[in-house]
């Protein structure tokens, strides 16, 4: 039955015309005014979403089948293979029998550990934990104001990159990831590291704060996604990703490895450039301790794609590679010259090169550009991982006792005071 136009007059005219639908108890003829268009209006909507019900069933029988109800779609596991719209998810099928994506029960209880390693990797990332209070910045400004237009314009838009790219790492972490992923283990990495961003995007926040006086370029800059052109390329292309339905778990592991792989690679040595000069103690050193998280980050992606059963080929590994170097070399030589502070963008192409090769490499294939590293100052913070942070730390800085074994920690009584 379609219900006839409404012309609400009075509350009379209500209660007759919701009649035609459904009853009204006799205690609604005597309420009020308000109280009358509510129930005339919610019995409206009552008998709207029951025709719709019906209807959708209807059509549901005519073709053979009725709504698909997948209980396992609400656990976020993409291994079962099926869509709520009822198509069929190619590469759910590739992945049913991931171990790491695999349905785990046990996935809330940390002990006994299965994989000691990626346990390992979260053990570092919690020994390396710090705070933006830890570092001190109060010599920074009067370093900041010796710098030249050209550098000062440079850093900011560094900074406005860092400042927006750690909260699309965590987008991708909480989308994503830490859903899918169902490796207890791996999970606590996961949910450290989205700790571990938040401190990096807090940092960067603080830092253009604290340089950047004017509340028009600050805005500017919190908003470099949007106001800024270089910027954008590089966080669309690292969003689109999170936001894929094509992409297999396999390639999305990839394409964030060479956002903290490749993508930051090259600001991290620009910012080390400024402490070769002996310039922004406060900055160098918070860099020095972000570039030592996101090489931990990097790794434990090649880490888990060691447990990947079905890899993408190498052809492919390496496509998705080479378009992160092709928007970071733009990002560092095109859209914001490197040559403003003084850096050969010849090498800076070449150094990204490098780093790419390192994690192509590290993912357990052939180099790609078999560059060199044309960076002296370089050599003890690259994301190769040569310098072991958990044995010689950066800035003498650890968790006291986190990566300790237990006859380490042993408490002893006898010592002599």
């Amino acid at each position: 039955m379609t219900p006839t136009p409404i012309s609400i007059k009075s509350v009379e005219s209500e209660r007759d015309v919701s009649t035609k639908f459904v009853s009204v108890p006799n205690a609604a003829n005597n309420t009020c005014m308000y109280c009358g268009r509510f129930v005339f209006f919610a019995q409206m909507f009552h008998q709207f979403f029951m025709l719709q019900f019906e209807n959708t069933h209807k059509k549901s029988a005519l073709k053979g089948q009725l709504p698909i109800f997948n209980k396992k779609a609400k656990t976020a596991n993409a291994t079962n293979g099926v869509l709520l719209n009822g198509k069929h998810n190619e590469q759910c099928d590739d992945e049913k029998d991931e171990p790491l994506l695999r349905p785990n029960d046990r996935r809330f209880v940390i002990f006994p550990i299965e994989y000691e390693d990626i346990w390992i990797m979260y053990k570092k990332a919690e020994a390396s934990f710090w705070t933006v209070e830890e570092v001190d910045l109060s010599k920074d400004l009067s370093d900041w104001n010796k710098l030249n237009k050209n550098e000062k314009h440079f850093i900011s838009y560094v900074l406005a990159f860092f400042a927006a790219s750690d909260g699309i790492v965590n987008e991708n972490l909480a989308e994503k990831f830490i859903r899918e992923v169902q490796v207890t283990e791996a999970r606590c990495f996961y949910g450290f590291q989205i700790a571990i961003e938040n401190v990096h995007s807090e940092m960067y926040s603080l830092l253009i704060d604290t340089y950047i006086s004017d509340p028009e370029e600050r805005y500017f800059l919190f908003n470099a996604i949007e106001t800024v052109p270089c910027v954008q390329k590089k966080a669309r292309w690292a969003m689109n990703w999170t936001a894929s339905e094509e992409a297999t778990f396999a390639e999305r592991l990839i394409a964030f490895a060479a956002v903290e792989g490749i993508f930051f690679s090259g600001s991290f040595a620009a910012i080390f450039w400024l402490k070769k000069r002996g310039l922004m103690p406060g900055l160098t050193f918070s860099n020095e301790l972000i570039s030592r998280d996101e090489g931990l980050h990097c790794d434990f992606a090649c880490l888990l794609f060691q447990y990947v059963n079905n890899k993408p080929s190498e052809e492919r590994v390496k496509e998705i590679i080479k378009e992160a170097v092709v928007i970071e070399q733009e990002f560092l030589t095109d859209a914001l010259p490197v040559e403003l502070i003084g850096i050969n963008s010849r090498l800076m192409k070449q150094y990204i090169e490098y780093v790419a090769d390192r994690l192509v490499m590290e993912l357990g294939f052939s180099k790609i550009y078999h560059s060199l590293n044309p960076f002296d100052f370089m050599e003890q913070i690259s994301l190769e991982g040569k310098t072991n942070f958990f044995e010689k730390r950066v800035g003498e800085y650890q968790k006291s006792g986190v990566m300790s074994n237990k006859m380490e920690q042993k408490f002893d009584l006898h010592a002599d005071f």
